[in-house]
């Protein structure tokens, strides 16, 4: 039994940073009463952007304030602000206290992956670029590179809790957050480690959006109702809302939870990545349907879960015309009949797209509502894009009662045809 707890991995402790709530409690709360964190943001018009709203997560340099010491504040910039709150909230609420400042300890057997999709782009367009063309390098600072490397919010992290596992950080596009997740509980798994703080961050800032902009991918229509701007699974869908954030989850093996007697949230039942090499209709910016197929059908198998035992299902579902392809490979994964999907939504209506960190987000937002027996509604989809007419039974359109939920799955799909799926369960003591 001990050796089967080991290669068993729980989730025990959670921290989010997002556009609708700062802290786990208060973003369970947003989502059950379905509000939106989409707001205005005046500096994306002054500019001249198409899109004018974006999703950032609110009062973040209070909570920091509170947190963290003048010094170590100047030298973090939103992303490691962000990467740094989510980490030591589920640091916390897996039943760690901080260390002290001065304390030499390290925790050699807990490690970190902490995913970032774009990193540093404010401090490299705020600073570094303008600063090192007017020849003003001396002045750029001690802490320039440490915030602009990619590295930077897992070393920010492992620093503030003395880890001493593998910390690294990894990039795939949006599927950044859920592939940290299959990382870390890979490396648990495999008798690494026992613990693995997994997640993403992204930092706000209109020069990381302003690409996707010009790319027309962004949601231009609603500038004059942030609040119905993000519509994934809609037929007036016109692209994505950018956003921002960071979400952590403790991973842990069975064992060690147990051991320490830790709250559990939920198990990982699995997990899986792959990518579909920009063929059979993929390409840099749309998926391969194939691979996005077989990445479900193969973290189904490593979960060793039926299909049919599928509760639910939090999609990636940006607000693109990708969205309807995504929902008929769900139901071709799953092997189901579109009238036979399991339920389905989509955390972005109310999050927009927070790019490496969205998967981490979203991630959080299906292990409560595992653990809480809830499916929080999906605004913005009243007029259900046409082709996803036969399976608009399955779509959650607001919060309900899931009290039999039991299996949830998360997925999330990059730029450059990259995936990563990942599956829940609710923990039953056993």
């Amino acid at each position: 039994m001990a050796d089967a707890d080991a290669r068993r991995v729980v989730v025990t402790g959670l921290g989010v940073v997002a556009p609708n709530g700062v802290g786990a409690a208060a973003f369970e709360r947003a989502l059950r009463d379905g509000r939106s964190g989409v707001r205005a943001i005046p500096r994306m018009a002054e500019l001249g952007f198409g899109c004018r709203v974006a999703a950032v997560p609110p009062d973040v340099d209070e909570h920091a304030a509170k947190e963290f010491s003048p010094d170590l504040l100047r030298a973090m910039n939103s992303n490691h602000r962000y990467a740094a709150l989510a980490a030591l909230e589920c640091w916390r609420d897996a039943g760690f206290a901080r260390p002290e400042r001065g304390d030499d300890r390290v925790d050699w057997e807990t490690g970190a992956v902490v995913g970032t999709g774009i990193g540093g782009m404010d401090t490299i367009a705020e600073r570094v670029v303008p600063m090192t063309d007017a020849g003003e390098v001396r002045r750029l600072g001690s802490a320039v590179v440490e915030q602009a490397m990619a590295s930077g919010p897992s070393a920010r992290v492992a620093g503030l809790l003395g880890l001493g596992n593998q910390v690294t950080t990894n990039s795939s596009a949006c599927a950044t957050g859920t592939e940290a997740i299959v990382l870390g509980a890979e490396r648990i798994r495999s008798g690494r480690a026992e613990r693995m703080l997994c997640g993403g961050s992204e930092g706000a800032s209109v020069h990381a959006w302003a690409g996707f902009d010009s790319l027309r991918v962004l949601a231009r229509g609603w500038n004059d109702e942030p609040e119905r701007a993000s519509r994934p699974l809609s037929a007036s869908a016109a692209g994505f809302v950018p956003g921002a954030g960071a979400a952590v989850l403790m991973l842990e093996s069975l064992a060690s939870a147990r051991a320490r007697g830790a709250r559990i949230h939920a198990e990982l039942l699995g997990g899986a990545a792959n990518c579909g090499g920009q063929r059979g209709g993929g390409s840099m910016t749309a998926p391969n349907r194939t691979a996005v197929v077989r990445c479900i059908r193969a973290a189904l198998a490593d979960a060793a879960i039926d299909p049919a035992a599928v509760s639910a299902i939090n999609g990636h579902c940006t607000a693109t015309g990708a969205d309807p392809g995504e929902v008929r490979s769900w139901a071709e994964a799953l092997g189901c009949a579109p009238a036979a999907l399991p339920p389905l939504t989509a955390t972005k209506s109310l999050l927009g797209h927070a790019l490496g960190a969205a998967g981490a987000i979203e991630a959080v937002a299906s292990v409560r509502m595992l653990a809480a027996g809830f499916l929080h509604g999906a605004p913005n989809c009243e007029d259900l894009h046409p082709e996803l007419a036969p399976f608009a039974g399955a779509v959650v359109h607001e919060t309900r009662a899931e009290p039999e939920l039991r299996v949830l799955v998360k997925a999330g799909f990059g730029f450059g045809d990259v995936n990563a799926c990942i599956v829940l369960g609710r923990w039953n003591g056993v």
